[in-house]
């Protein structure tokens, strides 16, 4: 049927029933369009917007799952691994010195510097610098000797049971009449008590650093 634009003149829009059919279909088309937009803007758009949370949702629950479903076959390595660490802690622990075993450490350093054939013109012990779990002890050196000497001290403090490192070497002189500048570092660990009170100083600072 021939749709003639002329008759959008006539209609009587508040007689519907007497509209032609062509006209009513295109109204019936268009209502139903608005309806499903208006329905698509209030319900399925919102509804849509929860669905895409749903899935993000879903897949971030997907990675947690994964990664602790890894975590739970590696467990028995994660404790085999925390075995071996916990081994070698132990280990280096026990080449820290106690507290009354620096003493004796001071003198195998000033023996193996003698043996040596070194001649110590300084031997100088500073304050303890607490750490953690272990405290360290500098020691100013200056002794005189020929770089074989100072090259076999060297070798014998770092074969000594008890871990003593060297730092801040510098060597100056002729070469008859060498001298040899440095700092020995040795290492002791603390007990329960020392820990606790370490501990407490150190919130002690921060409560003060906070209250300025």
């Amino acid at each position: 049927m021939a749709f003639d634009l002329s008759e959008l003149q006539n209609i009587d829009y508040e007689n519907v029933g007497s509209w032609p059919p062509v006209i009513k279909g295109l109204a019936i088309i268009i209502l139903c369009a608005a309806v499903l937009g208006l329905g698509y803007w209030f319900d399925t758009k919102a509804q849509l917007e929860e669905l895409d949370k749903a899935r993000t949702k879903e897949n971030s629950l997907k990675k947690t799952f994964e990664t602790k479903q890894r975590k739970a076959v590696n467990l028995d390595a994660y404790k085999m691994q925390m075995k071996e660490m916990e081994e070698s802690f132990g280990t280096m622990l026990r080449q820290l010195p106690s507290k009354t075993e620096v003493a004796d450490l001071l003198i195998d350093i000033t023996q193996t510097g003698l043996a040596s054939g070194l001649e110590f013109n300084l031997f100088k012990p500073q304050s303890e610098s607490p750490q953690e779990f272990y405290s360290e002890l500098p020691i100013t050196l200056k002794v005189n000797g020929s770089y074989h000497q100072f090259g076999d001290f060297v070798s014998a403090v770092a074969a000594l049971p008890r871990i003593v490192t060297l730092h801040n070497i510098s060597i100056a002189g002729t070469e008859s009449n060498l001298t040899m500048d440095a700092t020995a570092k040795t290492y002791r660990y603390l007990d329960e008590e020392e820990i606790s009170q370490n501990a407490a100083k150190k919130k002690k600072k921060k409560k003060k650093k906070r209250r300025r």
